[in-house]
């Protein structure tokens, strides 16, 4: 698991990750010329207030690879 810190609406939270999706969200991010924190805010800033952020992550990822499959 990978430990991520990031500042969102002014207050710090941890998310964890897989290895495997982090290396994939860096992945996206360094592509796109973005940091990982922004698209953490964008995906959270979308999300429902009930969902859990680091799922929100994984599907968010799942969905940028089935697009880049198609």
């Amino acid at each position: 698991m990978h430990k991520i810190s990031v500042s969102l609406s002014g207050h710090q939270t941890s998310i964890s990750l897989e290895q495997e999706f982090f290396d994939t969200l860096q992945a996206i991010a360094k592509k796109r010329g973005i940091s990982v924190a922004s698209i953490i805010k964008n995906i959270d800033e979308s999300r429902t207030p009930d969902s859990n952020l680091s799922s929100e992550i994984r599907i968010w990822i799942l969905k940028q690879l089935l697009k880049t499959s198609k």
